[in-house]
This record gives C-alpha cells, structure tokens and sequence, in this order.
C-alpha cells in the first residue's frame, strides 16, 4: 500500500472530492490536532505531514534541528516549536500533546502515514462524537520492498488518537506508550510505517535500543539466567517465522524474524552484562 499525496481538505461545510469519494466535511466534528516530535527529519516529515492535512492544526515539536526540517513544516502549515536540550522521549511527547489547542490529538512519528482509509475512519468518528478515551490503530511496517503482515510486527496496535485530558504518554528510557483513563476502541484503517532506510538502519537502531531496554531493566532491578535468554530467544524465532507468519513473507519474513530475535538476544545479553558490572 504506497501513501499517495492527498489534496487539500477544504473548509468546514464545502464539498470535495478525495481518494476517489464524495463527501462534505462536517460543521460540528469535533477539533483534531496532529502533534508530532521530530529531529533532522527533512526527507520523511512532509509526507507525515501531508497525511494529517484533514486536522484542524498541526503541531511540530522540533528537538534542534540542523536541516530544514522545521523550514518544511512551516511551509506545510504546521505550527513549529522548539524544545532543547533533549528531555527524553516521554517528556517530549507531552510538551507536544499540552501544545495543541484541541483536545483530541492525532499523534504521529514522522515515519508514519495516515493512510485514506484511516482518514475516513476518523473523519467517520469526528462527525459522529467519539464514543470511547482513545483508539487503538493497527500499524502496517513496510520493509525490504513489501509490506510486512506477520511477525511481532502485525498488527502493532497504537493507541495514537486519545482524548488528552484522559490520557498521557508514559514509559522510561524506550518503547513509551500512551495511557488513558477510560475505554479504548479498535480502528481498521493503518498506520503505514517506514521505520528504517536498509538493513544497516535496522541493525544501528536495535543496537541503540536493546542498549536503552538493558539499561531501563536493570534500573528496574531485572535479571535474567542465561537459560532463559536462550529461551526467550529460541522463543522469539519460533514465535516469529512459525507461529506470526514469518515464514509466509519470503525473504523479507525471513530477514525480519531473524532481526526480531537478534533484538530479543540482544537485550537479554545487554542486561546480563550489566549485572555482571554491577558490585
């Protein structure tokens, strides 16, 4: 599923035409901010940006910047601020979500897509009142030229459109999330993800986070026996290729199990390590 670049949504009220469809952009639906962080982020943020075009406003919180990242998104209609030095992800997030002027928030990565069919999903929802805190969303990676459905990858639910004032992002050091105060609905439109450039991309950020996830466990005082890292590792082949699809997803299902275990032996390794150093 390739993201296709959307026309402008027109006003409150007007008709247009988009993806193909008819239909009138409501008069009462209810404010959507898009809040996003970024960093140098100048080759993937406008594609992020001109997938979330139907929201009221946009918000770019920016963490410094050196290419024109912040440039395109002003040119794109975002709303650009800046906030430095780096606070952390979680901290980040939530300078982003209190910066909105709405209440219910779209929150995106800049390499995330808002593809057609979740716009109309939450264009559905916007003109209807939302019924629940927050939505889950079904995040669809794409990899090594095709889209991956299987593996730990598929589905990724993200719980990326919320009510703020019910929910917040949490977590330490890695994979932060939202939490919301409330009940949770399930989408079916996708997130696309284009989260890495190659291989070498992929193996530089496992090697980055399995360091912060070794970290952020031992802080919270876990240890693991070197059976079970190579149980968990076995596990997460088995899990991978066999049991989530991987094997049904040719080369680029391959390649992705075996990367997916690397993260898990990696980590597990990381934390040993640190054990070892710890008096």
């Amino acid at each position: 599923m390739a993201f296709q670049q959307r026309p402008a949504l027109a006003k409150q009220g007007e008709k247009v035409v988009a993806h193909g469809a008819d239909y009138t952009s409501p008069v009462s639906a209810t404010p959507l901010a898009a809040v996003l962080i970024v960093r140098d982020e100048e080759a993937r943020l406008p594609a992020a940006l001109a997938s979330v075009a139907f929201c009221d406003e946009v918000v770019v919180m920016d963490a410094g910047s050196a290419d024109r990242t912040c440039e395109l998104a002003r040119a794109a209609g975002a709303r650009v601020l800046a906030n430095t030095p780096w606070p952390g992800f979680v901290a980040q997030r939530n300078l982003a979500l209190d910066a909105a002027r709405h209440d219910w928030v779209l929150a995106l990565d800049a390499d995330e897509r808002v593809t057609p069919a979740l716009e109309s999903e939450i264009q559905a929802l916007r003109a209807r009142g939302f019924q629940h805190a927050g939505y889950r969303i079904p995040r669809l990676t794409f990899y090594l030229g095709r889209a991956i459905r299987g593996t730990d990858w598929y589905p990724d639910l993200q719980l990326r459109l919320f009510d703020r004032r019910r929910g917040r992002w949490e977590g330490a050091l890695v994979h932060e999330s939202v939490k919301v105060a409330g009940s949770l609905g399930r989408l079916r439109g996708e997130l696309e993800h284009r989260p890495y450039a190659d291989i070498s991309d992929h193996l530089r950020r496992i090697d980055a986070y399995t360091s912060l996830w070794a970290r952020q466990a031992q802080a919270a005082g876990r240890r693991v026996s070197l059976p079970w890292m190579l149980a968990a590792t076995a596990g997460a082949l088995l899990r991978n290729y066999l049991l989530r699809g991987g094997l049904l997803l040719g080369e680029a299902g391959l390649t992705v199990s075996l990367l997916n275990t690397w993260y898990t032996f990696a980590k597990l390794a990381k934390l040993r390590e640190l054990g070892r150093h710890t008096p």
